[in-house]
């Protein structure tokens, strides 16, 4: 089983999980700058753990908060951002109550074009390929209509790259797997054909992002 993750609309500040818009954040946030080219990152999306808990398949690791992640995309390909630790991009954990909407930076790219609000669909498939494929053909919609998946195991595009908890050093749970997008206004910059990658730990309060294309 398969919980896909599909597209519900434009929703740009709303308390629940969505790629795009404007992040919500606890008291005293910074937004974050790229650690190789020094400008504001771009925020991508926003993943509230709770959902992953109550429509995540079997098995998936429990978490509570929300994992936000940015991305830059100032100069695409040139900061590596597709690796967790190059400093190109950053995942955090804020608590459930974060709910300040972030003041965007005067500089740099740092907003998707368009938002996307996040419904769950639950699928049996023997892979994510195919719970994705034949969700689509089933409504007679693009599978850019899918925008990812919850929980469960990665569906890997170049080999398993879990990463590691900078605190306790133990393997991160897996969060969720993000499509580029569903139209090229919500793109979320995965090189073209891409897939990105949460990670969590939450006695540790980390998160961690990679993607593969």
């Amino acid at each position: 089983m398969f919980t896909l993750m599909t597209y519900a609309g434009p929703e740009d500040t709303a308390h629940v999980t969505r790629t795009g818009g404007v992040p919500l954040v606890p008291p005293g946030f910074e937004w974050p700058s790229c650690g190789e080219c020094g400008l504001p990152m771009r925020f991508i999306a926003q993943l509230r753990l709770d959902e992953l808990a109550e429509q995540g398949p079997k098995g998936s690791a429990e978490g509570s908060g929300t994992l936000a992640v940015w991305m830059c995309q100032n100069d695409p390909g040139m900061c590596d951002e597709w690796d967790p630790a190059s400093g190109g991009n950053t995942a955090r954990l804020f608590p459930a109550e974060a709910a300040l909407t972030a003041a965007e930076p005067p500089r740099g790219e740092t907003l998707v074009a368009a938002s996307a609000a996040v419904a769950h669909q639950q699928v049996e498939a023997a892979n994510y390929d195919e719970a994705r494929g034949s969700w689509a053909e089933s409504r007679g919609v693009s599978p850019r209509q899918v925008l990812g998946a919850w929980g469960g195991e990665p569906s890997w595009l170049q080999g398993e790259e879990v990463p590691e908890c900078p605190a306790c050093e133990g393997r991160m749970s897996f969060a969720a797997q993000l499509e580029e997008g569903h139209d090229h206004e919500s793109d979320l910059g995965f090189g073209g054909g891409g897939c990105g990658y949460a990670f969590f730990c939450s006695p540790c309060g980390e998160a961690a992002f990679l993607w593969q294309c």
